[in-house]
């Protein structure tokens, strides 16, 4: 079992300073809203103050983060060091992705399947029942389909393109394409820093206008913050948050770094 890092002292691209040994459980019951975490919509709308009470206890069952680890948090320093080079910064995206990737896999229902080994022995082992596909918020849940595609070569991608309305200045749906029958399915949504909430609660709802029920939609980030998972699962409580860290501080800067738009 390795033992924990000593404390280093990284710069987050906000300009914030980041420790690499703070708590990780503690930020999704914090009262605390950090003013590098603006979110898509600019506006701090929630305190934290929900997770104290019943309700919150009920959302956070809802709530599935990664069991930290040394490597795991090495990666998230990694990403939020402001002095990372774009190749690393690509290179150990691809690995934290790879990694929540195949845990929202688990999220996915499945069926006991009996196979002949080269040996003719029986195994009975697991297989994964059809009707899944994932949905990539663009532009920077993108950056997750190489990591599915890894994972699972045959599952479709539907992509929904969401940009704040230059008028409203609030987030609006110009694109959305699904597989077919997308209703039935369960619904991997990709959407690798979850900030506001504000982006991915449009995301839903044009999905639940698709006829796609609340249960049958996962939602995959990298990171997200207090906020952003109460936003979500105070209007959509029966959906699914994975997430590898709950952080006030979110590396907000991950799209434009990932696709070299800086």
């Amino acid at each position: 079992m390795w033992g924990n890092p000593p404390a280093v002292l990284r710069v987050c691209p906000c300009g914030r300073s980041m420790s690499n040994s703070s708590d990780t459980s503690s930020p999704v019951v914090s009262s605390h809203v950090s003013l590098c975490d603006e979110g898509e919509d600019g506006a701090a709308e929630d305190d934290g103050s929900w997770a104290k009470n019943g309700a919150g206890d009920a959302m956070l069952e809802q709530l599935k983060v990664l069991e930290p680890s040394d490597r795991v948090r090495e990666l998230q320093t990694i990403l939020r060091d402001s002095t990372t080079s774009r190749g690393d910064f690509i290179f150990y995206a691809d690995r934290l992705i790879r990694v929540m990737v195949e845990e929202g896999l688990n999220c996915l229902p499945s069926y006991k399947r009996t196979v002949i080994t080269p040996t003719g022995h029986e195994y009975e082992g697991e297989w994964f029942e059809k009707w899944n596909c994932a949905v990539s918020i663009l532009r920077s849940g993108e950056a997750m389909e190489k990591g599915l595609r890894e994972c699972c070569r045959s599952m479709r991608i539907g992509k929904i393109l969401i940009r704040r309305d230059q008028d409203t200045k609030l987030p609006r749906v110009y694109y959305a394409k699904f597989p077919p029958q997308v209703d039935k399915r369960q619904i991997l949504l990709l959407h690798p820093v979850l900030e506001s909430g504000a982006t991915a609660k449009e995301a839903l709802n044009i999905l639940k206008e698709h006829g796609v029920r609340e249960e049958k939609i996962h939602i995959i980030s990298l990171f997200a913050t207090p906020r952003g998972v109460h936003k979500l699962l105070k209007d959509y409580p029966k959906i699914t948050i994975l997430t590898s860290e709950v952080h006030p501080c979110s590396p907000s800067h991950f799209g434009m770094t990932y696709f070299g738009s800086d």
